[in-house]
């Protein structure tokens, strides 16, 4: 008997680790939202051009987005996956235009409220930090810009998918 009680705390205590440590580093992030498909207008003169910048929904995309336990980071980072008819020409560009909602009280969220240009190589567009709860923000809405419409670029329809993931 005395052998077996002095287990039982380390047994509780390593038990606790791996429950609390599987759930420790568990990023999530969850995208809704429709294509964007921008109306650029024909040019009808000769001298007239683009108006070169387009804007989408301030709400287009909307990310939930789920941080770990205990001083926790979540980055959440973002990149574009062209579509073979895509013109290297074209710049895409994202930001957030809100916070969302969150209930956690030692919760912030930072950074990506300006555009910035999306690559194929990822790049961080905000992070959340978490501190003694789960970090855990829904309805953080994405904006999009297409820039760089051009009249030297054919007339066709392009397309890339936007690609977001959250990493510590």
């Amino acid at each position: 008997m005395k052998f077996r009680s002095t287990y039982r705390p380390i047994i509780l205590y390593i038990f606790l680790l791996i429950f609390f440590g599987s759930h420790y580093k568990a990023q999530t992030i969850t995208v809704t939202g429709n294509n964007w498909a921008p109306t650029i207008p024909s040019i009808t003169e000769a001298g007239s051009n683009y108006a070169g910048i387009y804007e989408s929904a301030t709400n287009q995309i909307i990310l939930a987005v789920s941080v770990p336990l205990l001083l926790g980071t979540g980055r959440v980072s973002v990149h574009y996956e062209a579509n073979p008819t895509w013109n290297s020409s074209l710049i895409l560009s994202g930001k957030r235009t809100n916070n969302g909602t969150t209930t956690c009280a030692l919760c912030s969220i930072t950074g990506g409220t300006a555009y910035q240009t999306i690559t194929q190589t990822a790049i961080e567009l905000f992070r959340i930090q978490a501190i003694l709860a789960l970090g855990s923000y829904t309805g953080i809405n994405i904006q999009l810009q297409l820039s760089g419409v051009s009249v030297t670029i054919p007339a066709a329809t392009y397309s890339s998918r936007v690609v977001f993931t959250v990493g510590p």
